[in-house]
């Protein structure tokens, strides 16, 4: 059964199994019952019948934001109940090709004790909606709370009893969303879908190249793009760096999407095998729009980001760099690094920075971008144009001789 979003079905591995559970957790805010009543509204709309109980709003309430995000529909019926049995009567009454409960933690069955929410109401009130979806092979998507430590609430059976477990997750400052599964019985879970939360609701976004990039053609000194992988996805990152003169005992290292220990460790290996010392600089590294560059293909960039801030040489906007750095300044290899290059060629890229790996020799050349095949820092760096030898040419021969 298709959502309606791409991106929705991207993560579920296709769209809705028919009798499937599908647990939707996330912080509060986020966007979860906006994307699900959206979702209600796409299927309905196919000619479905759709039933949306919420448990924590009002019928009138949850009219009036359907109605602000255009999300309603003739078969998309809602209701407002918090009682287990109500809800099951409601479903063998109207037959539904879809059931949203917003959410778990607030239906309760009168015949267990406990408070909603608990740990014995979570499970009965999930093994009761489990067996009216495997019985009459309607789907179900639960909303889940989580606890403040980003786990979801309730008991860890709750997440065993389940067919799917989608995690929604994004900066509240940030209209960037991304949903991820992480337990699938029908798909893959190494998928990530893209959503920009707005005003108007919630809208897929089915090319995020741009997302973590700024804005302008110009090519500051300070700045290196690379590409991470999410899931099957190249995203390209962009990764940004300032140095500046610390009048602290302590130089300070401020980072954003940026791994802090990893940072210091590529500032160690710049300074004792690229001869650029950074040891006694403040040190802000930062990523654009919420991105992530943690894993470890991206140390080239965060390398060449700092070494370009220090020697005040940018770096073109139509290079990428991709690598992971040993303490030994070696550039190790970073896996899917075909992907990555595709993709950096698909959006214009005219030349890439990537490791040396010999098991790869005589691949095919990807049309369209020059990759520059390097074993170590200093030869990235070089291949870069901020190395030491660039920086002594800005003016900075007596500290060299120093």
């Amino acid at each position: 059964l298709p959502t309606g979003f791409s991106e929705f079905d991207r993560v579920l591995g296709g769209g809705i199994v028919p009798g499937s559970i599908v647990l939707m957790a996330g912080e509060p805010g986020i966007g979860k019952s906006t994307l699900l009543l959206e979702t209600a509204s796409n299927v309905a709309r196919q000619g479905q019948t759709v039933l949306y109980i919420s448990g924590e709003e009002s019928q009138s309430q949850v009219r009036m934001r359907a109605r602000r995000i255009d999300a309603t529909a003739d078969t998309l019926f809602i209701a407002s109940t918090t009682d287990l049995g109500t809800a099951l009567d409601l479903i063998e009454e109207n037959k539904p090709s879809l059931v949203i409960v917003d959410s778990v933690q607030t239906i309760y069955s009168a015949d267990v004790d406990g408070i909603p929410g608990g740990s014995t109401q979570v499970r009965e009130v999930t093994t009761a909606l489990i067996d009216v979806a495997k019985r009459s092979s309607i789907p179900v998507l639960l909303v889940g709370h989580v606890t403040k430590d980003g786990s979801i609430a309730g008991p860890r059976t709750l997440e065993h009893l389940v067919d799917v477990v989608c995690q929604f997750e994004g900066e509240p400052q940030t209209a960037l969303r991304l949903l991820r599964s992480v337990k699938n019985r029908f798909g893959p879970t190494d998928e990530v879908g893209c959503f920009d939360m707005s005003g108007e609701g919630i809208e897929e976004v089915r090319d995020p190249s741009g997302l973590f990039l700024s804005d302008g053609d110009d090519t500051p000194a300070g700045t290196c793009i690379t590409f991470t992988m999410d899931g099957h996805r190249s995203l390209p990152i962009e990764v940004q760096a300032l140095v500046t003169a610390s009048v602290l005992p302590s130089p300070r290292r401020a980072t954003n999407g940026v791994d802090q220990n990893r940072l210091a460790m590529i500032v160690a290996v710049i300074y004792r095998h690229a001869k650029i010392n950074l040891l006694a600089n403040d040190l802000y590294v930062s990523t654009i729009a919420g991105g992530s560059a943690r894993e470890p293909a991206d140390d080239l960039a965060i390398a060449a980001a700092l070494a370009s801030a220090a020697t005040d040489c940018p770096i073109a906007r139509t290079t990428a760099a991709f690598g992971e750095i040993s303490l030994t300044g070696q550039i190790r290899p970073v896996p899917r690094l075909e992907s990555r290059l595709r993709e950096a060629a698909r959006l214009g890229y005219k030349k890439a920075v990537v490791p040396r790996n010999r098991r790869y020799d005589g691949r095919k050349p990807i049309p369209g971008i020059e990759l520059v095949e390097v074993a170590t820092l200093a030869d990235a760096l070089h291949a870069l144009g901020v190395d030491r030898k660039r920086r002594s040419g800005k003016g900075a021969g007596a500290e060299e001789k120093a």
